[in-house]
């Protein structure tokens, strides 16, 4: 591999970027296309996000035998940012094949594709995240500085979800088997994942698999923590910054090695 062809995926990168008033169209462009001729159009979604997380919440949160001011922002984040996490990752697999006419017809960036998914559901959880103030205005949830721990927490989850989403990108192209891999895997992961259920609830032996290597939780503790009050743990920044920077050279490597077979995939 030569510099010359690593900064040809570099360029292909950088030069996406800067097509952000075309990355901006195409992302608006799809939530407008999706939700033609409905009235409250995407808060449709904030509607059904906001009577599931009533309904788990009122059910699970006696289960668990847990206050509700406590467990209804928890939940109300971890759905909220599972949607966003989840989309990306699944939709992320058809970044390619789902603008197919474009790639073939246009010559324009390929990553642009990717960031055009990345922008719809960015789109979509500014829609649904003010369900999180609601909710903190019905239980009686103060408001605290660490909230401003989610700024950096939220950029570097989204800097981790663009690596995947390219690299599954590549990959769902040429075997199209892995997207409905993925879409299965999130399903589990949802389950192993501390969304509806506290990490206090696991026993200590458990909590280090379960939780320790599941990059999900990392990138969840520093996005969820701050807005709960909570200053997340060294461990979850540093597993976050790590990932994402051997995820991006990985992500380079394998981008640079298939790029230009793209078109011909699809």
């Amino acid at each position: 591999m030569t510099s010359n062809s690593i900064f040809n995926a570099l360029a292909d990168i950088v030069s996406s970027v800067k097509r952000y008033p075309l990355v901006g169209m195409l992302g608006w462009a799809d939530i407008k296309q999706r939700y033609r001729r409905s009235r409250l159009g995407a808060f449709w979604l904030t509607v059904s996000m906001g009577v599931m997380i009533a309904s788990i919440g009122l059910v699970f949160g006696q289960i668990f035998n847990t206050p509700m001011q406590e467990y209804l922002p928890f939940l109300a984040l971890g759905i909220v940012l599972w949607g966003f996490i989840s989309s990306n990752v699944t939709e992320g697999c058809v970044a390619f094949t789902s603008a197919e006419a474009i790639i073939k017809q246009l010559n324009i960036p390929l990553f642009v594709h990717v960031l055009r998914c990345f922008w719809r559901n960015f789109i979509v959880l500014g829609h649904n995240i003010v369900i999180v103030p609601i909710v903190f205005l019905i239980v009686g949830k103060p408001l605290t500085l660490t909230m401003l721990l989610f700024v950096p927490g939220i950029i570097l989850l989204s800097i981790n979800l663009l690596w995947i989403s390219l690299v599954l990108g590549v990959l769902s192209t040429r075997f199209r088997d892995i997207t409905q891999i993925i879409v299965n895997a999130t399903q589990v992961v949802f389950y192993l994942t501390p969304i509806m259920w506290a990490p206090s609830l696991l026993p200590s032996r458990h909590a280090a698999y379960l939780l320790n290597l599941n990059p999900i939780y990392h990138l969840l503790e520093i996005t969820r923590g701050p807005v709960l009050g909570t200053t997340p743990a060294a461990e979850s920044w540093i597993f976050s910054i790590a990932m994402a920077v051997i995820g991006w050279l990985v992500a380079i490597v394998i981008y640079n090695r298939y790029m230009r077979r793209i078109p011909y995939w699809l």
